[in-house]
């Protein structure tokens, strides 16, 4: 699970980014409330958890705008204001919750699962873009369409054959096609790839990032897809529906 985490204070959101991590989950830290409404806005996270008291445009103004672009994705806020008036502003802003400063590790835990779960949420199973679907619980890329039917195959009648395939992506293989699906016809160097999948401070140089999209376009190939990872020469890469 994919947690975007929006705290100004820099002790306080890395301890809190340490407590998500032990709980297994994927966290990426910003500070301010600009930063925290662009980055929640791409869509690749499940959960965004957010302060309200925040530079630049506070909590209640990033869950507005958020709501204003349809953006559904799940927000629990964080505030040190505990009067019912607060939480009232912040559940009609659009937030999905609501947890008073200091908080119990545990309790922030259980209601990031609780609202991953909590029936009427949109929960996305599956991304896709052209002929592909990648599914995000089992990691399957997979294609469906049709292909020009030759000579000797069983539809020799026919001008086309619906075709399916689809193929099992490694960990990584399937953190990198997630991010390239979901930000589809954007261009990303190595350095931007390299910080949105692995992590900052992985230690991971970039030749992963050329070794992993050659991984995938392979297994694109081998499926039938109709996308391609193109090369932007001096820019980097790009996921596109070929033409």
């Amino acid at each position: 699970m994919n947690i975007l985490l929006v705290e100004d204070q820099p002790r306080l959101n890395a301890a809190i980014a340490e407590i998500l991590r032990k709980a297994d989950f994927k966290v990426e830290s910003v500070y301010d409330g600009q930063a925290g409404y662009d980055y929640a806005r791409s869509g690749e996270y499940d959960v965004v958890v957010l302060d309200v008291m925040l530079p630049g445009i506070d909590g209640f103004e990033v869950v507005r705008r958020l709501r204003g672009e349809n953006c559904a994705t799940p927000v629990i806020m964080l505030t040190a204001k505990s009067t019912l008036s607060d939480k009232v502003e912040g559940l009609n802003a659009g937030a999905d919750d609501y947890l008073t400063k200091p908080f119990q590790p545990a309790e922030l835990i259980a209601r990031i699962k609780a609202m991953t779960r909590r029936k009427g949420n949109i929960i996305i199973d599956t991304v896709s873009a052209g002929n592909t679907t990648l599914n995000l619980n089992s990691a399957d890329l997979s294609s469906s369409g049709s292909v020009s039917a030759g000579a000797g195959t069983l539809a020799e009648d026919a001008a086309t054959v619906d075709v399916n395939a689809s193929v099992h992506l490694s960990h990584r293989e399937f953190d990198v096609c997630k991010y390239l699906i979901v930000n589809i016809g954007q261009v990303f160097d190595k350095q931007t790839l390299l910080k949105k999948v692995w992590g900052t401070g992985s230690g991971v140089d970039q030749n992963s990032v050329e070794a992993y999209i050659s991984f995938l376009r392979k297994k694109l190939a081998y499926i039938g897809s109709d996308l391609e990872i193109q090369t932007v020469r001096s820019m980097g890469y790009r996921m596109q529906v070929a033409q």
